[in-house]
């Protein structure tokens, strides 16, 4: 006889989306990791795991789990899940891209514009009374700039779409040249950034891709150049962008993520020049929802032995 869905046994890995949580406690037999971290005394019980971009599914924990089947990733990026080692077991894995495309996508330009005008510390300008002694001072504008665009896959597309709108150029580098796009591509990093003035990193975090905007990146973008990254913190080499954005070799900065999140680097709190956020790109009612209904679509596919709707492995 097969086993119901409530008998199935989800793991989270850590805390997500409270409606998320409600679903899975809804229709199968969620557990919950960082109520109980070492995990043995339910491991037998698993067959699918849910992470996120925090925890998703290392070898270690898949190894742990010996009925695992399923990993669901509450995230379009999959770098916190040992691929190899699914594959290797036999354990599917899925996303959930295109339902957080447009949020990322406007956080991208939001950036952007905030960190050129300057927004932020504009607003503790006004809020710090400091309007009545003088004003503040002139920004540099957004429309018209050259963008680069490192990963032109959903999400670098649609940035690229909504900075047209803007008059900007666009640029690209990606694994190979779109062939269905008339934007401009640059098969090597370095000389994307030295062909724009602003810098859009979009692209998923690999092994290659681990410090994609290096040194070398960051000194070909220059002194006027402005870095926004809205992938994984891992794809810059944050010491070098610190040293850059200290020394004046580069402009400024929009940074939704961080290579040790939640840890910033203190000499990034006190610049003006750069706007930060906690990896809240996606974060809104709408996509969460969706985000939280496809994690939950995946799953019953699984059990009920129907395709994937966004299958990784």
């Amino acid at each position: 006889m097969a086993r119901k869905l409530e008998d199935m046994g989800v793991l989270m890995t850590s805390p997500m989306s409270s409606y998320l949580e409600r679903q899975l406690d809804d229709r199968f037999k969620l557990f919950k990791l960082w109520e109980s971290p070492s995990g043995t005394r339910f491991s037998d019980s698993i067959v699918a795991v849910v992470g996120d971009t925090k925890m998703g599914a290392d070898a270690e924990l898949i190894e742990s789990l010996p009925h695992l089947g399923m990993v669901a990733t509450y995230s379009v990026g999959f770098d916190k899940i040992d691929l190899d080692k699914c594959r290797e077991k036999g354990i599917r894995v899925a996303n959930t891209p295109d339902v957080l495309t447009d949020d990322v996508s406007d956080t991208a330009i939001g950036l952007a514009l905030a960190t050129l005008r300057k927004i932020c510390a504009c607003d503790g300008f006004v809020r710090n009374g400091l309007w009545k002694s003088g004003d503040f001072h002139l920004c540099s504008k957004f429309s018209g700039k050259s963008i680069g665009i490192i990963g032109l896959g959903r999400i670098g597309s649609a940035i690229a779409k909504r900075a047209e709108a803007f008059g900007c150029t666009i640029s690209y580098n990606s694994r190979s040249k779109k062939h269905n796009s008339n934007y401009t591509y640059y098969s090597n990093v370095v000389d994307l950034a030295a062909n724009c003035q602003i810098l859009i990193a979009s692209c998923a975090l690999t092994q290659e891709t681990r410090h994609i905007v290096n040194r070398d990146v960051i000194g070909a973008l220059g002194p006027k150049g402005i870095l926004i990254n809205i992938g994984r913190g891992a794809l810059v080499d944050e010491p070098e962008l610190v040293s850059a954005l200290l020394q004046g070799r580069l402009a400024g900065a929009g940074l939704d993520v961080f290579e040790n999140e939640p840890v910033v680097p203190e000499a990034l709190l006190g610049l003006e020049n750069v706007v930060l956020q906690s990896h809240v790109g996606s974060d809104t009612v709408e996509t969460s929802k969706a985000m939280a209904d496809l994690v939950v679509a995946n799953l019953e596919a699984y059990f009920l032995n129907k395709p994937l709707l966004t299958p990784v492995v």
